[in-house]
């Protein structure tokens, strides 16, 4: 895989097809014949995404001025969050510990998002690197040290549980919410 910058200057004498108002960044994926792995996978998924969302793209500075705002939404009414409580917002990938934004890694918030989806089974390393990192070549031992980072992070809430000689597992009495729409 390749991705190359493309910075804004003109060369002199030609004039460009459309005027950039940025960077482009173009991604090249030399793709062989047969199935993704799943790296590969979920990174095509992820620009999909991006672009679908319209992230991708910037709108010019004029045209940013000239738009309206939207009328702020009314705000919504939520229980107050307990100290322990987390929260999981799937959608915008941002981990709640009571009132608190938790600072997860990629591989942390991926690992916490696994567990929580699939509470009371217990996953053995090797599944867990296939399932969340997305390959089994790595050492087994790298699970527990992302787990022991989580745990680090999310101190005050048991929400990963060791179950010695297999693996780990959500934690039942978790507590621990997946929201998918925020």
């Amino acid at each position: 895989m390749s991705v190359v910058a493309i910075p804004t200057r003109r060369h002199p004498g030609v004039r460009p097809a459309r005027p950039r108002t940025g960077p482009t960044l173009t991604i090249t994926l030399d793709l062989v014949p047969g199935p993704l792995s799943p790296r590969l996978a979920r990174l095509v998924q992820l620009l999909g995404e991006l672009a679908e969302s319209g992230e991708g793209q910037l709108p010019p500075v004029d045209d940013v001025a000239s738009e309206p705002r939207p009328a702020p939404r009314p705000a919504t009414v939520e229980p107050p969050a307990k100290a322990d409580q987390v929260r999981i917002l799937a959608g915008s990938r941002i981990v709640r510990q009571g009132d608190r934004v938790v600072a997860l890694t990629r591989i942390e918030y991926e690992l916490l998002l696994f567990l929580a989806e699939r509470p009371r089974r217990v996953f053995t390393r090797l599944q867990l690197l296939s399932s969340v990192w997305g390959y089994e070549h790595a050492v087994a031992r790298t699970v527990d040290v992302h787990v022991r980072r989580l745990r680090a992070k999310l101190a005050g809430s048991e929400v990963v549980t060791t179950v010695y000689g297999v693996g780990y597992r959500l934690a039942d009495e978790a507590p621990i919410s997946v929201d998918h729409r925020s």
